[in-house]
Formats: structure tokens, sequence, C-alpha cells
């Protein structure tokens, strides 16, 4: 990647405009899922749907994440149009939580949530594929732009934690819903980035990395170690608010497994182990967590498992990206993306509404299949670390 000393004066600016405005999307990206995340499924039992209909609605994500999601970016980058595609969805999203906002009935807001979804979904792939032109562009590096959107999150998840109490927990959707509308709005600040039109993706490359073991390896282990949050994401506030824990309690604990991200994005530059061996451990550590998670823990020693979440994911991000970044070549990273995204969606669709029967069941015991569940993608990218090493392909990096 060239340095800043490289990059012209007149690149400069537009570097630095580039990088604010990305910063600034990312931010409003993933302060609405820091809203979302911890408190939608607070939200639908407060409007009187059970634990099945939830585990069934929370599904719908990762469900489009391998159905609509790969038509939309497949369209997206074969037009050329990932600035539009992302301002299209942002604005359908947020229309969608509105009209979500309205209805309480278990089948409707599932046909809702589902439309929504299909267009949802794409945003953080085509976000990341926008991002990654940019990147390689003007000589930038990914992880500070990125670091905006868990930084966003926390925010986001304290604002919505702290008018948790002020707020019927009915009302919770409408906080959501205007942290969509702030993206959507955020999205059109981002810049044409009119080279790229430059290079014409081939199909037929995107299609043969489905038959590349080594990728396959990467998006199986990345959907079962990130797959195995799916308990989490989907119970643990409603766990918690049983337990006895208030709003800003339960928005706290969210945030110091982010955090704890946030410091592992920034140190991740330092790292020297190989990609493949960060996963190992990040799948690992993710075992360990929700074996832990499982046990009636008090508020001081769950706080401190929470942390792990750095592990869990966010090594887990780091270690599968590096993958991605060394083994796919980089005029078809979007649509690799959407690879993974789906093979991910698949995976964290079935965890997501086997969650939901077997939570009513064994109830924080779910933890114990999340845990076995980590353990086999690790034990993916073991069998295939050989073959990752080898590196076939060079990415345009840049960050």
């Amino acid at each position: 990647m060239p340095s800043e000393s490289q990059i012209p004066i007149a690149s400069q600016g537009a570097s630095k405009r580039f990088a604010t405005r990305m910063a600034l999307f990312y931010g409003t990206l993933f302060g609405m899922t820091g809203t979302h995340l911890p408190f939608f499924t607070v939200w639908l039992k407060a409007v009187g749907i059970d634990a099945f209909w939830i585990g069934l609605i929370t599904a719908v994500p990762p469900v489009s994440r391998f159905t609509a999601l790969p038509v939309v970016t497949s369209l997206a980058e074969r037009r050329q149009a990932l600035r539009g595609g992302i301002i299209l969805t942002a604005f359908a999203t947020a229309l969608g939580f509105f009209v979500l906002g309205t209805q309480h009935l278990p089948v409707l807001v599932f046909l809702i949530y589902a439309l929504t979804c299909c267009l949802w979904t794409p945003l953080v792939p085509l976000t990341d594929a926008y991002a990654l032109r940019g990147v390689k562009r003007y000589g930038l590096n990914y992880g500070p732009l990125r670091l905006w959107g868990s930084a966003a999150f926390v925010l986001g998840a304290l604002v919505c934690g702290m008018l948790f109490d002020l707020i019927a927990a009915r009302n919770l959707i409408w906080i959501i819903a205007g942290s969509a509308a702030l993206g959507a709005l955020a999205s059109l600040a981002l810049e044409p980035l009119n080279d790229v039109k430059t290079v014409r993706p081939a199909a037929g490359d995107a299609s043969t990395l489905l038959r590349d073991g080594g990728f396959i390896a990467i998006i199986v282990a990345s959907a079962l170690i990130q797959g195995s949050h799916a308990a989490y994401y989907i119970f643990a506030s409603i766990a918690w608010q049983q337990a006895g824990f208030d709003g800003l309690t339960i928005a706290v604990l969210w945030v110091l497994g982010v955090i704890a991200e946030i410091v592992l994005f920034a140190l991740s530059p330092r790292f020297t182990l190989q990609p493949s061996m960060l996963v190992v451990i990040a799948a690992l550590s993710a075992a360990a967590r929700w074996v832990l998670t499982a046990q009636d823990l008090p508020l001081a020693i769950l706080a401190i498992v929470q942390l792990a979440h750095a592990l869990s994911f966010g090594l887990t991000q780091v270690g599968i990206m590096g993958l991605m970044l060394h083994h796919v070549p980089g005029h078809v990273m979007a649509r690799a993306q959407g690879y993974l995204t789906a093979c991910g969606g698949i995976v964290a669709g079935l965890a997501s509404i086997g969650s939901g029967t077997i939570y009513e069941t064994w109830g924080q015991g779910i933890y114990y299949v999340m845990a076995a569940m980590a353990a086999v993608g690790g034990l993916v990218v073991w069998l295939a670390r050989d073959r990752l090493a080898h590196q076939p392909h060079k990415a345009a990096s840049g960050g």
C-alpha cells in the first residue's frame, strides 16, 4: 500500500474526504445494529411474541443472507453500482423498520421483517466491497474506517439502554427505525468511485471459487464460529432481563464485548501469526466463552467473560478477512464476500431456528451446542491450514 507521502496532494484531499464519509456511514450502519441486536428481541417479547416465533423471526436475517443477499450483491457488482445499491438498500431498510413498528401480529411481523431483511442484509457486504475499492484507490487502511462502526455500535447500544428505562419496551422499535433513517441519509454522502467501471469482473472466476477447497474451508469455518453467536444474539438480553439486570446494565454488558473488539481491531496490525492460526485460536476462545456463559455467573464474572467477544468475534473476523485477502483474487472479492455471507447465513439461520426450540427446553444449556459449533469451525481451519498457507491468489489488500 502506498504511504501518504506517495499520494499526490490533490488525491490526499479526496482521500481524506472519502475516509471521513466512509467512516460516517460505517458509524450509522453499525450504530443501527447497536440498537437492533441487543433490543429487537426485547421489543418482540414486549409486543407479545413467544419464544418460538422470536426464534423464527430472528432467523430471517441469516436466511436472507443465502437467498436474497447473493442476488443483490452480484447484481450491484455486475452493474458496477455499489454506491447506488448502498443508497437503495439503506432507504429500503429504514422504510421497512418504520412499517414493522406498526405491526404486532407474529405472522405480519415475520413477513414485513423478511421483506426488509432482503435489502438490509446486503448492506454490509456492499459497503465492505465499496470501502475496499476506496481503500485500494486512495491507499488507505481499512481498520481505522471499520473502527468507527464498532464505536457507533457501542454508542447505539448505550443510548438505547438508557432509553430502555425511560420508555415502554414496545417503543424500542422506533429507536431502531430512527437509527436506520440516519444511515439512509448518510449513504447520500458517499462519493462515486468513477474508476470502478474500468474493471469488469469475470463470472467464471467467481464460480471457480466454489471449487477451491481452501476457500470452502474459509467460509465454512467462518460460518460455524460466527454462527455460534446465534444464541447469544437472540437470548442474551432476555436471559439477563430475567436475571434482574436493568436496561443500562444489559447495554453495558453488550458494550464491554464491543469495546474489547475495538481494541483487538486496533492492535491487529501487530499480529504475527498466520491468519489460519488466528482463526483456530478464535474458535477455541469462542468454545470456552460459551461453556462459561452457560453457567449461572455473577455479574462481575459475566462482565469479564463478555470481554472474550474480542476473540470469539473480533479475532475470527481478523483471521477470516486475512485469509480472504490472501486467497481470493481482488476482482471477485465482492462476490466472494457474498458467498462468505451466504454460507454464514445458512448456518446462522439453522442455529437461530434451533436455538428457539432448544432454549425453551434447556435454557442456558443452548450455549453448549454453540461451543461445539465453534470448536468444529476451528477444526476445519486446522485441517486446511497447509492449503491455506499457500495463499495462491493475491488480492488487492490495502489495509
